[in-house]
């Protein structure tokens, strides 16, 4: 098994705002109007993007949303945990993996809109996934969670709110 410090240098991962470390791999030239997409967006976007994602133990990917769909890919490296809150208030819980016996899947989609965080729960390791997002990635449509507001909203996922997000204090 390769280390986290490995696929760091060989891929060429630079730390991510939200946590963990990252390098975009894709940007498609097909761009969609402004016209096409929804009023979540706020501006033209190119189709799809792609970027590898890395997370090791201790560290994590804070809750965060975006106007696009999000799929993300396991590649290798220890089980992530990803954490989907829907409007309602339903908690999903995505185990993104290889061991498929224990219910692990090598894929899953976060639905635009919807809250969610992730971790390497497993002590020591870390996970290596990747995320293809349609219509593509673009900072305006990414909002990082104030901790406040989303126990506020969300009170039965406190904790785990508390310990996805930042103080923003």
């Amino acid at each position: 098994m390769r280390t986290a410090e490995y696929y760091i240098e060989k891929l060429n991962l630079n730390r991510h705002v939200e946590g963990g470390s990252f390098h975009e791999t894709y940007r498609s030239e097909l761009v969609l109007p402004t016209q096409v997409l929804g009023i979540d967006f706020k501006g033209s976007r190119n189709a799809s993007t792609g970027i590898y994602f890395l997370l090791e133990y201790g560290q994590f990917s804070a809750f965060h949303r975006i106007a696009s769909d999000e799929m993300w890919h396991f590649y290798d490296g220890n089980t992530l945990t990803i954490y989907e809150i829907e409007p309602d208030g339903t908690l999903k819980k995505h185990k993104l993996g290889k061991d498929l016996d224990a219910g692990e899947t090598f894929q899953c989609v976060i639905k635009a809109g919807n809250w969610f965080g992730s971790r390497c729960e497993v002590k020591g390791g870390f996970s290596l996934s990747g995320c293809t997002v349609a219509p593509g990635f673009d900072f305006a449509d990414f909002e990082l969670a104030d901790r406040a507001q989303l126990c506020k909203t969300y009170p039965l996922h406190h904790q785990l709110i508390e310990s996805l997000t930042y103080n923003t204090l």
